[in-house]
């Protein structure tokens, strides 16, 4: 069976999420979406922990739903993201990653032992003062069962690959423990194209979350799988990077992400890499140094040219959430009331927006839409959209180009 998963997401418990992260919301709107499993998120933070014991009840082996709903098709899986910081080789790293758990039991041993080493209840992603190494060290002495991801490979500030506190390889960070990183989260301004032009990530799968803060924002990233429902089932699936179960990624276009350009956001000035190269890192109107974005740390860690290393390597899809792809054709606010009408009236005749997005035909969206929208649907399935890089926080702008409407109709066979 086809299984869209979100492993990545907070809970109303974490800083600058929303109030509406719950359970029951995640259940909701993961319906709406089409997401089969979606990540807890934030076990280790005590009143969500207990939100999971008291509202969650077992169903697959490793997987929950909500308690006494036995028709909800939603299925949680154990998660949480922890951020280090800690010194190693002389510099301060800063590193954010996700854990999985098989198991409620599981969870109360790791957050124990987490919580003899920091504070659990200040945020749902605690900082701990604790080396990525031995994070992993720990989870793994409880169960070996866990797994760890780390977050957002190549977020300047705060991830494995990082260029402001980060490493440049997964043996740097977790040594010989390594070979148990089977995985990383590619995240928000990198797509698995970037990541392939490093031969040492040949062995690693690539997963993508959403790493959501409100509701409406599950699933903007996810992955697909054709394997069996549980806890063992998808991570074999993960760990086995076979196109067979594991089907595809769907991805931001990664210029839509914070980081993917260079750039100084108070200055208003983005940058390309070349760019950056040829102003020496420094900003031309404050003169500070830039943060250092996605694509330029790839540039400098990568040793193959852009394209290249793409074989046998599991696919992805570039999308835009249904809601902006609404907004932008209408030349409204996301959070717009026109735009809520429309995305519930195509949830309501097509079904769940990745059926939306991915698989539904252009007449079955014409039936149930504007043709402006529709036709923009099938624009962004065909990539025909305009990127502004996205730079130091500051996402990027996405403009879908207008298709003709007779053309589109009179080449459905090619299209699909």
């Amino acid at each position: 069976m086809r299984i869209i998963a979100d492993f990545h997401i907070h809970s109303k418990y974490s800083r600058a999420v929303s109030r509406d992260m719950t359970l029951e919301n995640l259940d909701i709107w993961a319906w709406k979406k089409g997401i089969q499993v979606i990540g807890t998120g934030d076990f280790t933070h005590p009143q969500w922990f207990d939100d999971i014991k008291t509202k969650l009840e077992s169903a697959e082996a490793g997987l929950f739903r909500l308690k006494g709903d036995n028709d909800s098709a939603t299925r949680f899986i154990l998660t949480a993201e922890i951020s280090s910081i800690y010194s190693k080789g002389g510099k301060v790293r800063r590193i954010h990653n996700i854990i999985f758990s098989p198991s409620i039991e599981t969870v109360e041993k790791i957050n124990t032992t987490l919580g003899l080493i920091g504070n659990l209840k200040s945020d749902g992603r605690p900082i701990l003062g604790l080396d990525s190494k031995k994070l992993l060290e720990i989870i793994l002495k409880i169960d070996p069962r866990c797994v760890l991801v780390p977050a957002h490979a190549w977020t300047p500030w705060f991830s494995i690959f990082g260029s402001m506190s980060g490493f440049d390889s997964i043996e740097e960070c977790f040594e010989e423990l390594s070979p148990h990183i089977f995985a990383i989260e590619t995240g928000l301004s990198s797509d698995p194209a970037m990541n392939w032009r490093l031969s040492k990530l040949d062995k690693i799968a690539l997963i993508s979350n959403s790493d959501s803060h409100s509701p409406q924002k599950i699933g903007r990233e996810a992955n697909v799988f054709d394997c069996e429902l549980s806890y063992d089932g998808i991570i074999n699936a993960i760990k086995s990077r076979d196109p067979k179960k594991f089907l595809f990624t769907i991805e931001f276009f990664p210029e839509e992400g914070k980081y993917h350009y260079d750039g100084h956001r108070l200055c208003g000035i983005s940058m390309s890499p070349t760019e950056t190269k040829k102003n020496k890192g420094i900003c031309p109107k404050c003169k500070k140094s830039l943060t250092i974005g996605v694509m330029n740390r790839v540039d400098k860690l990568a040793d193959r040219e852009i394209g290249e290393g793409s074989g046998e390597k599991i696919p992805f899809k570039n999308l835009i959430p249904l809601n902006e792809i609404i907004a932008n054709v209408l030349g409204v606010g996301v959070v717009s009331m026109a735009v809520k009408k429309e995305y519930e009236k195509l949830i309501e005749v097509v079904g769940n927006e990745f059926k939306i997005l991915i698989d539904a035909a252009y007449e079955d969206l014409k039936r149930a839409t504007t043709d402006a929208i529709a036709s923009g649907i099938v624009a962004v399935r065909e990539r025909k959209v305009e990127l502004i890089p996205g730079y130091d926080g500051e996402y990027g702008k996405i403009k879908i180009i207008k298709e003709d409407k007779k053309a589109i109709s009179s080449n459905q066979g090619k299209l699909f």
